[in-house]
């Protein structure tokens, strides 16, 4: 049984996606600040940063957006169709508006149809010129029938060599005669528009008019034929298409100017938010595309019937002009008029938000994303969610209208909890959360994960702890990592990790082994709304990965730094400072007169210490120095504070 619960609070609320029991999606949203990510604002261009390729944009958040240059053009068919797919569709991939990577944390810059920053030059620089060059080295083989009606010639040519020059030349310019000489295998055309190049076609390879065998295949022939099998599969160049560039973006964008942008990214720490000039607005089945013309369905739709009945369905709409739509995964088999009252809805979004950046000046938001409890219903409630458990009224009515308005006929149930016990402790999700932020997760079989979470990377460790559950150690192995990448796919889901990701597996020495648990990895992320990227086991043994990350994970959300140990979780050792507090007194008593009294105040850890285990050692400074020191303990003092004073005038030293 699959359920949505959904927690509404005062200052926060809570959703999570159970199966059977198990939690599976854990979403949690502050009531005290608006939406960022997904929502359009009119925001004014700060500055232009050409170092960084980027421009600074004041939305009215606090610290300026940060635009990329390539986020400033507009987007490629094929980007708009991995931002929708890749992520479940604009507003899938964590349960937001927009999809775009990051960033973050962003490896690599967006595919864009400007890939190459200058318009006139190749999009692989060199190659063509390289590859014609390689053809020209080749000697060109003449097919049989040519062969056999240049021996003629040749004859004539022995004996009288201007009649054979002319004959040829007369071959060549001869009007209706399309083989000629010149052109022969191997050899390219002369390039047509848009800088393609072309090969002429080749005459097929037959038998020799003089009666003996067809040659054995040679060099040139497999040449032949391995061009023929990767122009199959190699993409047409195209002539690259006219547009802005990186390089034009500070002609075509001024300090102070007025920009509509979405957000894609919203503020983590000490980084704002990141934008997009390629807006998008999700809906339940359609995405709707301003200022575009293109239309896509979702890749996670597979099959062709269904695709091409969608993308008809889609061409069929009442859409106006210079709007693209994307169809998401949900969208699969529902009828026409579901996209029609959906797509109404988005267009009519669209024509507010036109309307306030028209009379608002910059920095305004033109459109709000919805408030999580929506957009769980948007994008989570498929069809194989059972039921809806809501904790507040005011929710349960807008989940019983949206459910209606998304599909008249959905049988899925939505119950009001009006329980007094807290809803997540009622089913059980209370222990799980709580084992979520643990450093430490435990594994079925008895081994363990250790979830590190740095400003770098996410490092997950794997561990066979007490796992004895296989014959022999490398089916142990095998069982040990299969448990864990199962668990680690949950996990990443419920604590929202993202960025680059190493996981350090059990070593598996037998390639199939290592194969097993990266298919089934590999698998278990193909749940997974956000966007996920996965490379092959590294000859450490390491899998690294990157998923995409649109808020800060659960834990900086949830925790703040210890003001103990400012975040580091670790602090000195008492011994460390009692090294410390006597290279102190050194340096102190060095620069006075002998007889000084000193009062040291440190915390009681501390003072136990030199009261006891370095008490002879203190005792060496006293003679030394003919002092006298006393150690104070003071609870109020941190583990790694002391100070030293004057006995007699209380004055610090």
């Amino acid at each position: 049984m699959k359920q949505i619960l959904i927690n509404c609070e005062e200052l926060q609320t809570r959703v999570a996606v159970v199966q059977d029991g198990i939690l599976q999606d854990f979403f949690m949203e502050r009531n005290i600040r608006d939406t960022m990510v997904g929502s359009i604002y009119k925001g004014r261009i700060k500055n232009l940063e050409p170092s960084l390729q980027a421009a600074f944009v004041d939305i009215g958040c606090g610290k300026n957006a940060f635009l990329h240059y390539w986020d400033m053009i507009p987007a490629s068919e094929e980007t708009l169709e991995t931002s929708d797919d890749d992520g479940e569709g604009e507003g899938d991939g964590e349960i937001s508006g927009n999809d775009e990577s990051d960033d973050d944390d962003n490896l690599n810059p967006p595919t864009r149809a400007q890939n190459n920053p200058n318009p006139n030059q190749n999009p692989i620089p060199n190659q063509p010129s390289q590859r014609s060059s390689n053809r020209r080295r080749r000697r060109p083989r003449k097919n049989p029938q040519q062969q056999g009606a240049d021996q003629q010639p040749k004859v004539a040519e022995s004996s009288s060599p201007l009649k054979g020059l002319l004959a040829k030349v007369r071959e060549i310019f001869s009007p209706g005669k399309k083989k000629t000489a010149p052109a022969a295998a191997g050899v390219l055309a002369p390039a047509p528009r848009g800088g393609q190049q072309q090969r002429q076609p080749q005459a097929p390879r037959k038998a020799r008019s003089d009666g003996d065998s067809v040659a054995p295949v040679g060099d040139d022939d497999r040449d032949r034929k391995s061009d023929q099998s990767r122009n199959r599969h190699r993409p047409s160049r195209r002539p690259p298409k006219t547009g802005p560039a990186v390089e034009d973006i500070p002609n075509l964008f001024k300090v102070d100017q007025e920009i509509l942008v979405q957000v894609t990214k919203g503020p983590i720490g000490t980084k704002g938010a990141r934008v997009t000039t390629n807006l998008s607005i999700p809906g339940r089945y359609l995405v709707l595309l301003p200022n575009s013309s293109h239309i896509g369905i979702s890749k996670r739709v597979e099959e062709r019937d269904e695709r091409d009945r969608l993308r008809q369905m889609i061409r069929g709409l009442k859409l106006p002009k210079n709007m693209g739509l994307i169809c998401r995964t949900v969208g699969a088999g529902r009828k026409q008029e579901h996209f029609q009252r959906d797509l109404d809805l988005l267009l009519d979004y669209w024509h507010k938000g036109e309307q306030i950046a028209a009379t608002h000046r910059a920095p305004v938001c033109v459109y709000q994303e919805p408030d999580l409890a929506e957009r769980a219903l948007r994008d989570c409630l498929t069809e194989d969610v059972d039921e809806v458990v809501v904790d507040s009224e005011e929710t349960y009515q807008r989940a019983t209208e949206l459910i209606k308005r998304y599909n008249k006929q959905d049988s899925t149930r939505v119950k009001f909890y009006q329980n007094p016990t807290p809803i997540f402790h009622s089913f059980g999700l209370t222990q799980q959360l709580d084992g979520v932020f643990n450093r430490k997760v435990p594994l079925p079989s008895g081994g363990y994960l250790c979830i590190d979470e740095t400003e770098a990377l996410i490092a997950i460790d794997v561990n066979t702890g007490k796992n004895r559950s296989g014959k022999d150690q490398p089916e142990t192995i095998l069982a040990t990592n299969l448990e864990a990448v199962k668990e680690i796919a949950r996990q990443l889901r419920l604590r929202n990790l993202g960025g680059i990701i190493v996981l350090d597996l059990i070593d598996m020495r037998q390639k199939k082994d290592q194969q097993v648990v990266f298919k089934t990895f590999k698998d278990l992320l193909a749940e997974d709304r956000a966007r996920t990227k996965i490379y092959q086991l590294s000859p450490l043994g390491l899998l690294e990965m990157t998923r995409q990350r649109e808020h800060e994970s659960m834990e900086s959300a949830i925790f703040d730094n210890c003001p103990y140990c400012k975040g580091s979780g670790l602090v000195k050792s008492t011994t460390s400072m009692s090294v410390d507090i006597q290279r102190r007194l050194n340096e102190i008593l060095g620069r006075r007169k002998p007889g000084q009294k000193l009062k040291v105040a440190v915390h009681p850890r501390v003072a136990d210490r030199l009261n006891n285990n370095d008490r002879k050692l203190v005792d060496g400074l006293k003679q030394e120095y003919s002092c006298e020191i006393s150690f104070h303990s003071d609870q109020s003092l941190h583990i790694e504070e002391f100070h030293i004073s004057d006995a007699v005038s209380g004055q610090n030293v």
